[in-house]
């Protein structure tokens, strides 16, 4: 009688019977998973779904699933001209400010990676203005930017350049120039950190091989620095371009949505239709919508960072 082994069949069947594993084992890997699968549900699924059931439905902060509506709320929300517009000023802040703080924290983490230890130094006095809670970060501005008694008119008027004080955060342009500021001086921080990781991953002898070969500065930048940064330069941006959709705080304190709708973003619009209004249906359904926007708006980011990352494969 001939006996047929597993390896004598060879080692896919090997490969096959790995696999297929002891059932207690297969059980075992599932415990194993069962408290993350866990945590997802909870965190993420359960939070979508109770957001559909809210945005079909018509629902307010004591009394939500009133009664099924449909996509009524959609279409309410879509023929709102002061929510689309909060939309768009939403995505133009965001791809804008995301670039010019991108720019100005790569600049100054060069520049501290030419300073070797001195940069390190200075990295940590960066860290303050991450430390500071949003809100203190808000008061500090208004204050700033205050007309009476604020720190910037009293700078512009004592040097001449003004006679009157500014109402900076009364101005609609003005308003989004001191919004801007604020979370540039919050944020900037953070871009650099990330930035200078990235910069401190280029080896040392790359430059130096640039060096003996006569390469200047800006050759050295633009044909082995940029290059070599170009995939987490893009994680960056995409990172804070989201933080950035997410603007509430700096235009709750600071401006409250106004003058008139001028800073209201789409955050902020939908934390007053749900918190002020109570219409939580409709919230939901404005979130869903917002939610969409910021997937098509991050996603030539996201393109832009897959295509670094296959060069770089």
């Amino acid at each position: 009688m001939t006996v047929v082994t597993l390896d004598a069949v060879g080692p896919d069947a090997n490969r096959f019977s790995a696999r297929r594993g002891d059932p207690w084992e297969r059980f075992g890997r599932a415990l194993w998973i069962a408290p993350v699968v866990f945590a997802l549900a909870v965190t993420t699924l359960y939070p979508t779904v109770f957001l559909l059931g809210l945005a079909f439905s018509k629902s307010t902060l004591g009394k939500p699933f009133r009664g099924f509506v449909g996509v009524k709320h959609f279409a309410t929300a879509l023929q709102d001209p002061i929510f689309l517009s909060a939309i768009g000023r939403s995505v133009a802040y965001a791809l804008s400010t995301s670039l010019l703080q991108l720019a100005l924290g790569f600049l100054i983490a060069l520049l501290f990676t030419s300073l070797l230890k001195g940069g390190r130094f200075l990295m940590s006095l960066v860290l303050l203005p991450l430390m500071t809670p949003p809100v203190m970060v808000g008061i500090a501005w208004k204050l700033i930017f205050a007309p009476a008694g604020g720190l910037l008119n009293g700078t512009l008027i004592n040097y001449g350049v003004i006679s009157q004080p500014i109402s900076f955060l009364g101005h609609p342009l003005l308003a989004w120039l001191a919004i801007a500021v604020a979370d540039l001086w919050q944020w900037t921080p953070f871009i650099v950190i990330l930035c200078f990781a990235a910069l401190s991953t280029i080896p040392e002898g790359v430059r130096e091989a640039a060096l003996v070969d006569g390469a200047n500065g800006w050759q050295r930048f633009w044909h082995i620095t940029l290059p070599l940064v170009a995939a987490p330069l893009s994680s960056i941006y995409l990172l804070k371009l989201i933080l950035s959709f997410k603007l509430f705080d700096l235009v709750y304190i600071l401006t409250f949505g106004g003058p008139g709708f001028a800073t209201t973003s789409a955050g902020f619009s939908i934390y007053r239709r749900a918190i002020e209004q109570f219409d939580v249906g409709r919230a939901a359904a404005e979130t869903i919508i917002y939610a969409l926007v910021i997937g098509l708006a991050t996603l030539p980011a996201v393109r832009l960072h897959q295509r670094f990352e296959r060069r770089e494969i």
